[in-house]
């Protein structure tokens, strides 16, 4: 069954279930890019990691942590055209999360690809620090960066309550881009891990979250007979 939200689900992203989700995410992404690649491409899910330091009362815990990303590369010669990242709560709440983040972010600018971002992820501090000035609101993001103009940033948007947009994703350039409907996506990712039966809907989301928030989250949940 699909999320019972109509865009993101701000539950996927506790702790027990965004691994399972980035996996299930980059793989269905791949499942729905790949088709669309000419031969002239070879796409594939890799995967980055990193220790993260849990400061415990008189110790410290380190823990291996593994992120996926996608790539798409060009068979004749291996470049990199296209880097896809789904950013993950560890990228934006510590710094050795981050910093591995935007090293691999600063390495697909080095070899000149195009850069696709997914930021899911409502708690921690942003992966962009481009202005909001006459920007709409919005609590989710895909950051499109083209290799023959890294400065320039396309961005899609949506806030808790709306679809998940569909966005470009660009080859190279005397290729046509592929389109990403990031909502089916999402409700493909979910069925497939079968989420509907791990998440407790009754508590609450573990994530940041405003009054505002909140209440609409009680309120549709009542209205979609999830709560009492």
């Amino acid at each position: 069954m699909p999320s019972p939200f109509p865009g993101m689900d701000p539950f996927l992203e506790n702790e027990a279930t965004w691994s399972t989700f980035q996996y299930n995410l980059l793989n269905v992404l791949f499942q729905v890019t790949t088709p669309s690649l000419v031969e002239r491409y070879r796409a594939r899910v890799l995967e980055r990691t990193f220790t993260v330091e849990h400061v415990l009362f008189t110790s410290v815990k380190r823990e291996e942590h593994r992120e996926p990303y996608l790539e798409i590369r060009q068979r004749s010669d291996g470049k990199l055209i296209t880097q896809l990242e789904a950013v993950s709560p560890v990228n934006k709440t510590t710094a050795i999360g981050r910093q591995s983040y935007l090293e691999k972010r600063n390495e697909a600018h080095r070899f000149r690809a195009n850069i696709v971002e997914i930021d899911l992820v409502l708690d921690g501090q942003r992966m962009h620090d481009f202005s909001r000035e006459n920007l709409p609101t919005w609590d989710y993001n895909v950051v499109v960066t083209r290799a023959p103009r890294p400065e320039q940033f396309e961005l899609y948007t949506s806030t808790l309550e709306k679809r998940l947009p569909r966005f470009r994703l660009p080859l190279a350039v005397d290729d046509r881009d592929v389109v990403i409907d990031l909502q089916a996506v999402l409700h493909r990712v979910y069925d497939q891990a079968d989420f509907g039966k791990a998440i407790d809907y009754k508590a609450e989301p573990l994530t940041r979250l405003d009054p505002e928030q909140k209440f609409w989250i009680d309120k549709y949940l009542r209205e979609q007979g999830l709560r009492a």
